[in-house]
């Protein structure tokens, strides 16, 4: 079992900064890629930012340059930096990890609960 525990969301007016952590434990072997998606009201989810194991990024066209995702393997965390933040930013934002038990499972991917963010204008 594999729990994905998000936070730092909340109430945010227009061009400022919130910071999300989402920390993973249980039985974990193995962590691949991490990520970020939100989720709007009546929209689909969506990938705002992804990092390899290896440190490798990938942004949305919406986000980049604002927001800045960040992993430590140590603490098996990662972390999402959002800058000037906008109203359209404003959704339940949701961690993702691709997880091993040991060497010989596969990759499976575990979501965390969510957590949301509320930017005002």
């Amino acid at each position: 079992q594999v729990q994905l525990v998000e936070s730092g969301g909340g109430l945010v007016q227009a061009g400022g900064s919130l910071r999300l952590s989402c920390a993973a434990s249980g039985n974990i072997f193995s962590i691949n890629g991490m990520g970020w998606y939100r989720q709007a009201p009546g929209k689909q989810r969506e990938l705002v930012a992804a990092i390899t194991s290896g440190g490798s990024r990938n942004y949305a066209d919406s986000v980049k340059g604002r927001f800045a995702i960040s992993r430590d393997n140590a603490k098996i965390a990662v972390y999402l930096q959002m800058n000037s933040l906008k109203p359209e930013d404003t959704a339940v934002y949701y961690c993702n990890a691709d997880v091993k038990y040991s060497p010989l499972t596969r990759w499976e991917a575990y979501w965390g609960q969510g957590t949301q963010v509320t930017v005002s204008s």
